[in-house]
Formats: structure tokens, C-alpha cells, sequence
């Protein structure tokens, strides 16, 4: 009898199991679509075993039944891994590829071609120019296609700002996902640790959390993890300590107060008091062989780029100097890897190259070493001032050496007259060789026929020239040959100094997108473009001078970047900038499409892991609901025997 009804245990734990286990079975179906959910599954174990009785060799033990050891969390770490990787890296180039498409929407190559056509309508109205400079028609003509090309190059200029500032915005909401991840994390790790102390029950849906935590986390930035023994999952960000036993280290933002651009930092690691910060992301280091190349958030801050470009930024020349000297060059970082400050560089130098070249003709300058009044080469400079600030030098040939360095600090030794001067706004000013001025020689003349000449294109606020008179009434005196041989002199007293483009000192002297106009003068009366020679022999129109303008866009002169040695025409310029923007932007497409498909063919492999499937849910289903039914016919064979055995005594 008492085994007999021990053997209704062993059904009833037949029952339980089989119970419990379509329990689990109608938890995975109904969480079928529920994101980040991993399938669970039942492991069977043996329940302990009776002993009845003692053989010479051996125990007699009889079986208990069946029960539940475990409902398993189902996952490959592997695949986990691989997949968080390879999502990490399609998120850094899918940023870039979009930055590159973001960049052909703003010059709307696809849609209508509108800033080429604005380049074409200028180079149209100089043709028109260059046959008649004196008509009126022209005139309004030249100044309106002039006015249309700026404003047209203006808005993608600013186009890529707004979307420079959009990025930032970006890069703020991310940092501040990573944080709210991390602390979230945090939570759970103290969650599952407390729920799995006795050892009894896994912390399932907690676990699902966190791995859907980390998977995101590891699209934004690249992440290292492990999970410790009592269910700690520490992870480190870019190589840093992020999440830990018990806390997270917080992200911060500094922002550059000039250009309002953000950049992630530990503040655990900085002192923003003493401007010491230790930045996140080294965006100087982006190699796939490293695997530097991934997350979100590090994209963002390579296609932004750290400020607003313009053509001086394509100049990646940095001196390096030891002890006072030179010793070398470096590359200036930051510009070539960012897809946004590229272009902002190579449209600048675009619209740079053209309007500085139409200036130059419609206004020329020269330099005291290069002027030639009476447009005669056999020309002498004589000076016999020599003071520079109280120190004497040698002059030869009217000039001396002194050491001048550039922005960069490159020593570009320069010659003087070693004269100093006062220009109309009071400042005083060193006269050298390279000083650059109205050069008076035979330029073409406006409707008034004013000196100096207009130029088309200015700087808002800052003059072409500037009046500079010399001080102490000295003079600088030319000597040089007439037409008829004759010797004759002319001294310059003062002059036009030509306001030259320096953004160390002053950054509204650039001809840049952000600092450019038509001319106020020109655009209140187009009469006022050279167009005619005031000569002795009485007034011509300055045909050469137009023709010069026109032939600007066919000259074979310009190259796009310093990574390209290939002059290239005015035209053509535009044609290989955007083309070189078409074969960035289809290698990022190329790559983060290699990658998605990657990442997807992963993350199929990871569902067929984690995923549930119905098919093989309904397959469960019956298998344990014929165990159920098998369990309960078990019973009722037991039952029916010891109902007999029972009636049996009775009777």
C-alpha cells in the first residue's frame, strides 16, 4: 500500500511539472512581441530519491518523481557581443552618411541644381560684362547675379551651420541617454543582486532590462562589459570606468564659448575650474583596425567637426618650434575626418577664390616692392629713412630685412622702408616691401571716376583700404624712365593701404561667407563697377580688364584642398568638390549599409537564441500537455489499483 501511494507522488510531480512548465510556455507566447524579451525555457530534474532498503553492494533507492531545476534565461554571449559591436560601428558611419546627405540636400543637387545655377548665372552676366563693361544693362545685371550668388552660397553656408547646431543638440540628448542609462543600470544591478542572493530565483524580467540597456548603450558608444559572480554587470565606455559596483561615473558637457559647441567629458576625471578637462572621445583616432570606429555619439562629434570652417582651415600647415626655432610640421586636426566643416572649408574657398580674384581686377593692388609708376620696369626705390622703433638697419636697394611670422608662427622674412605711418582711423602702421596698396598705376574707374576703384565684393564692416599718411612728412620717392627715356621721380607722401585679410588679428578682414556683401556703393549705383580707363590720352573702356573677369572661370589655377594637387577651373572646381562629396558620402552609405546588413544577420542569429518562436512554442505546448495527460492517466491507473486493493480487503 505505501508503495502505492508513493506512486501517486510520482504522478502528482508529473502534474506539477508539466503544469508549470506550460505556464512558462504561455508566458513566452504572450511576451511573443514584446521588445527585449528573451525566451525562457524549463530544465527537469530528478526529485530526491527514497531509500528503502540496503543490498551488500549497494542502497535500494525508488524514484520520487520529477521537478522543475530551473527556467532557463536563454542567451549566447557571443552573439551578444558581435551584435553590440557591429551596432556600434553602423551607428558611427550611418551619422556620417547622413551629415554627407544632409550636405547634398543643402545645395540641392537633387532637386533643382540651385547654387551651381547661381555660380553659372555669374559667370553668364561677366560673359555679358566682357562684351560691353559700359552698359547700364550689364552693370545692373553683373550686380544682381552677384548679389544672387552670395546670398545662394550664404544659405548653404548657414545651411550647414543650423546643421552643425542640430548635431549639438543631438550630442546633448545622447550624453544625457548615456547618463540616465548608466544610473538605470546601477538600479537594476542592486535589484538583481538582492532578488538572486538566496540562490532560488533568477531576476528574469530585470535581466531582460539591463541587456536591452546595454544594447542600446552600445549603439551610442563603444562599451566593454563583464558580469561578475553575484550578477554585476560593470561596463566600461571608450576604455573609462563607467558603471561599477554600486555607482556610475557621469558624463558632463563642456561648451566653447565661441562657437557654442559641446564636447562629452568625465567629470570625475576634470577640474572645469582650473579648465582641465578629460574629454570622452578622441576623435582623432577613428580606425576600424582599432575598432575606434564605433557608437553614435563619436560620429557626431567627428561629421560636426569643433567649430565653424572656413578656406583658412583647409591650410592644415602647424609649425612646430623648439628653443625659439622651427623644428618641423605638424597637421592641424579636426578638418579633412569632418564631413561638415569640409565642405563649410571648400565652399568658403569656392566663393573665396572668385570674389577675391574678381576684387583684384576690378581694384588692383600692388606692393611697394612690386609698384612700377609709369608702368616702366627700370624703376629704382630711393629712401633714406632707416629708423625702425629707434634701431637702425641696413637698407640695400632701398629696402632691409626684418624677421616677420605669420599666423602660424612660420618666419616669413619681409622687407621694409622702415617707415612708419598713421592711417585714417589713427593706428600706426610699419611700411614694408609686402605692404599691399591701391595700385594706381592704370586701373579701370567707375561712373565718377574716383581712385581708389570699387570692388564688387566686400567685407560688412571692414573698407578695401584705409588712407595712410606718412609720419614726419617723409616720402617714399621712385625714380624711373619714361616712355621718351627721360628719368622722372614721383613720391608717395601717402596712400592706400590695402586693409589685408588676417584673422589673428582681426577675423571681420576675412572674405568669408559670414563676412561677405555686395558692395553698398556698387549695389546703390551699378555705374559705379570699373569699367573705364582715365588715361592721358583720354577715356577707354577697359575691355582687357572684363575679358580678364570672364577668362577667370576657364583658368586652370585652383585646387580644391591640400590633399589635391590638380588645378582645376572655376567650373570645374564646383564639379569636383561635389563630386569628391558624392564619393565620401557613397562610401559611408556603402559601409553603414555592409554594416547594417551585419548587424541584422547577427541579430538574427542572436533571435533564433533569444527570440520566441511559436512554432516551437506550440511544439512545448503539446509535448507538455501530453506529459500532463500522461502524468493523470498514471494516476488513475494508481488509483483504480488501490481502490481494488481496498474493496479487495474489505470484502
Amino acid at each position: 500500500m505505501a508503495n502505492s501511494f508513493g506512486s501517486l507522488f510520482v504522478g502528482s510531480s508529473g502534474l506539477r511539472g508539466a503544469q508549470n512548465a506550460l505556464n512558462v510556455v504561455a508566458n513566452n507566447l504572450s511576451n511573443i512581441d514584446t521588445k527585449g524579451y528573451v525566451r525562457q525555457r524549463v530544465a527537469f530534474e530528478d526529485e530526491p530519491y527514497n531509500q528503502f532498503a540496503m543490498a551488500s553492494i549497494s542502497s535500494q533507492k525508488s524514484g520520487l518523481g520529477v521537478q522543475i531545476g530551473d527556467v532557463l534565461h536563454t542567451r549566447d554571449q557571443f552573439l551578444d557581443r558581435a551584435y553590440r559591436t557591429e551596432n556600434g560601428r553602423q551607428s558611427f558611419y550611418q551619422v556620417n552618411y547622413d551629415a554627407a546627405s544632409e550636405i547634398e540636400v543643402q545645395l540641392q543637387e537633387m532637386t533643382g541644381q540651385q547654387f551651381h545655377e547661381a555660380i553659372s548665372d555669374l559667370y553668364e552676366a561677366f560673359a555679358e560684362y566682357a562684351k560691353d563693361p559700359s552698359s547700364d544693362v550689364v552693370q545692373n545685371l553683373v550686380v544682381q547675379k552677384g548679389q544672387l550668388f552670395i546670398s545662394r552660397a550664404k544659405g548653404v553656408y548657414d545651411g550647414l551651420i543650423s546643421y552643425q547646431t542640430n548635431m549639438n543638440t543631438k550630442l546633448r540628448d545622447d550624453v544625457n541617454r548615456i547618463n540616465e542609462i548608466g544610473k538605470t543600470i546601477v538600479d537594476l544591478n542592486r535589484d538583481i543582486q538582492r532578488i538572486e542572493a538566496g540562490g532560488v530565483e533568477t531576476a528574469m524580467q530585470l535581466r531582460d532590462e539591463r541587456d536591452k540597456l546595454i544594447d542600446e548603450l552600445s549603439g551610442l558608444a563603444k562599451i566593454e562589459y563583464n558580469e561578475t559572480w553575484d550578477g554585476i554587470t560593470k561596463i566600461k565606455l571608450e576604455g573609462v570606468d563607467f558603471v561599477t559596483d554600486g555607482t556610475y561615473f557621469k558624463i558632463g558637457l563642456q561648451e566653447d564659448k565661441a562657437t557654442g559647441f559641446l564636447n562629452p567629458y568625465w567629470q570625475k576625471l576634470s577640474d572645469p575650474l582650473k579648465n582641465d578637462y578629460a574629454f570622452v572621445f578622441d576623435t582623432s583616432a577613428c580606425d576600424p583596425k582599432t575598432n575606434t570606429d564605433i557608437g553614435e555619439v563619436k560620429g557626431i562629434l567627428l561629421a560636426r567637426g569643433h567649430e565653424v570652417a572656413n578656406y583658412l582651415d583647409l591650410d592644415t600647415t602647424q609649425y612646430v618650434y623648439e628653443n625659439g626655432a622651427r623644428e618641423g610640421t605638424v597637421r592641424r586636426p579636426g578638418l579633412s575626418d569632418s564631413v561638415v566643416m569640409n565642405s563649410q572649408a571648400e565652399l568658403d574657398k569656392l566663393v573665396h577664390t572668385l570674389v577675391t580674384k574678381i576684387n583684384d581686377f576690378l581694384s588692383p593692388t600692388t606692393t611697394f616692392s612690386e609698384y612700377k609708376p609709369g608702368g616702366n620696369e627700370d624703376m629704382t626705390l630711393k629712401t633714406s629713412s632707416i629708423d625702425i622703433g629707434g634701431s637702425s638697419v641696413t637698407v640695400i636697394d632701398g629696402f632691409s630685412e626684418v624677421p616677420v611670422y605669420d599666423r602660424f608662427g612660420m618666419d616669413t622674412t619681409q622687407k621694409t622702408v622702415g617707415m612708419v605711418g598713421r592711417d585714417a582711423n589713427g593706428r600706426l602702421v610699419t611700411i614694408t616691401g609686402e605692404t599691399r596698396f591701391f595700385d594706381d598705376t592704370d586701373p579701370a574707374l567707375g561712373s565718377d571716376f574716383e581712385i581708389p576703384s570699387r570692388e564688387l565684393f566686400s567685407r560688412d564692416g571692414v573698407d578695401r583700404y584705409v588712407w595712410v599718411d606718412l609720419l614726419d612728412g617723409k616720402s617714399i620717392t621712385y625714380e624711373y624712365k619714361d616712355a621718351n627715356g627721360n628719368t622722372q621721380s614721383k613720391s608717395i607722401t601717402g596712400f592706400y593701404m590695402y586693409q589685408a585679410e588676417d584673422d589673428s588679428f582681426n577675423p571681420d578682414s576675412l572674405y568669408t561667407l559670414n563676412k561677405l556683401e555686395i558692395n553698398q556703393e556698387v549695389l546703390e549705383k551699378p555705374s559705379l563697377i570699373p569699367h573705364t580707363y582715365d588715361r592721358p590720352n583720354g577715356r577707354n573702356i577697359a575691355y582687357d580688364m572684363a575679358e580678364n573677369i570672364y577668362n577667370l572661370w576657364e583658368t586652370v589655377d585652383y585646387t580644391i584642398n591640400p590633399s589635391d594637387d590638380t588645378p582645376c577651373s572655376i567650373q570645374n572646381f564646383y564639379t569636383k568638390w561635389v563630386g569628391e562629396l558624392a564619393t565620401t558620402g557613397s562610401i559611408y552609405k556603402t559601409t553603414a549599409e555592409s554594416l547594417e546588413s551585419t548587424r541584422d544577420n547577427v541579430e538574427a542569429s542572436r533571435q533564433q537564441v533569444i527570440g520566441v518562436g511559436s512554432d516551437d512554442e506550440l511544439t512545448d505546448m503539446i509535448k507538455f500537455q501530453n506529459a500532463y495527460n500522461a502524468s493523470s492517466r498514471y494516476i488513475n491507473v494508481v488509483s483504480s489499483m488501490i481502490d481494488y486493493l481496498l474493496n479487495s480487503l474489505v470484502g
